[in-house]
């Protein structure tokens, strides 16, 4: 069931709901644009949305210029704060009104700018919050992984090392040992490395089992040892952490389309959003080494790149709730916000 669309104002490359509890409506979602040139420029902007899927509302809050934006992820913690990538290789961090703030008790759900930082002169591809929303991962252009603290005066750069050879695509930390981290790279390869080491140690690196890029890596957080990554050679895999040397199963699935980002479902083990480039977006099931397309969702016209559930309360008058997907599309600059059709999804 949709529950609305619009035209943003420049690519669509990612959308993020809000996490916190007073937040669970609001739902970002970022834009790229190049303009090309003598001196190329890359723009962009973050808008911001009130859904309720339930009551059918989907609503433009605010939008936000600002450089042209590869990622953005909200904090996990007790601030509702969001953290961009850019091209301009900056972090920065926007707020919304904390419960009990006057602005807040007025309802406003604008974001505000806090803090932000030049980190390199390559490009901010990708970014990923620590669990304790303490630092953030940021992958560079140039294969680099930077590491930045967040205080209450500035962000600092706690650790910055060569991690691939090509583009830095996915950095993520693990959500039970934040002291680890993941990575992928257009090299082909899935590394771990640990942030107690300085520079950061490699726990593990595989080079054979993507056979293009690895575009996103994703820690479940309903299993300590689970892991997915997607590929630009259109496969979503399934990884044990404690045996890193191949996927659980060797091929996993094809989504037929780039795995371009995958995202756990908040409440429901092994159900996962993922959004495949040329060939829409997918609900994927797994157990174990058993993996299944449950549903899929074509009614984009272009790149599939951004996706994301809904949080919230799992269950509404006793039954399961459909939770609302945000999913956007690069060239044809769309977004749009749907439930999914089938009944057993959140089984």
């Amino acid at each position: 069931m949709e529950v609305g669309h619009c035209f943003l104002d420049g690519s669509a490359d990612a959308v993020e709901f809000c996490g916190h509890e007073s937040y669970h409506n609001v739902l970002a979602a970022s834009t790229y644009v190049l303009q090309e040139g003598d001196q190329p420029t890359r723009s962009g902007s973050i808008t911001l949305f009130d859904v309720d899927a339930e009551a059918g509302r989907f609503e433009l809050i605010q939008k936000v210029e600002t450089a042209g934006i590869f990622d953005i992820k909200w904090s996990p913690g007790l601030l509702p704060l969001l953290a961009q990538a850019d091209a301009d290789g900056c972090v920065k961090l926007y707020s919304l009104p904390c419960s009990g703030s006057d602005s807040a008790e007025l309802g406003s759900n604008c974001l505000t700018e806090v803090q932000g930082k030049c980190i390199s002169s390559s490009m901010c591809l990708c970014i990923d919050w620590n669990s304790h929303a303490t630092s953030v991962a940021v992958g560079l252009s140039d294969g680099s992984v930077s590491i930045v603290s967040l205080d209450e005066s500035q962000l600092n750069i706690l650790q910055e090392w060569k991690a691939h050879d090509f583009e830095l695509w996915a950095a993520s930390f693990d959500i039970q040992q934040p002291m680890l981290i993941y990575t992928g790279s257009d090299d082909c390869k899935f590394s771990c490395w640990d942030l107690r080491e300085d520079p950061s140690q490699l726990v593990f690196q595989n080079t054979k089992a993507h056979k293009m890029g690895v575009c996103c890596i994703a820690k479940s957080p309903h299993d300590p040892n689970g892991l997915l990554t997607g590929s630009y050679d259109e496969h979503l895999r399934i990884w044990d952490t404690r045996l890193t040397s191949r996927p659980v199963s060797e091929s996993s699935i094809c989504l037929g389309g780039g795995v371009w980002r995958v995202k756990h479902h908040p409440h429901v083990p092994g159900l996962v959003l993922t959004a495949c480039m040329h060939n829409g977006f997918a609900l994927v099931k797994f157990r174990a080494d058993q993996v299944e397309v449950i549903e899929t969702y074509t009614k984009h016209d272009s790149l599939a790149y951004g996706a994301d559930w809904q949080r919230g309360n799992a269950f509404v008058s006793g039954k399961k709730k459909r939770s609302a997907i945000a999913t956007c599309s690069f060239y044809d600059r769309l977004l749009r916000v749907w439930t999914p059709q089938s009944d057993n999804v959140f089984e």
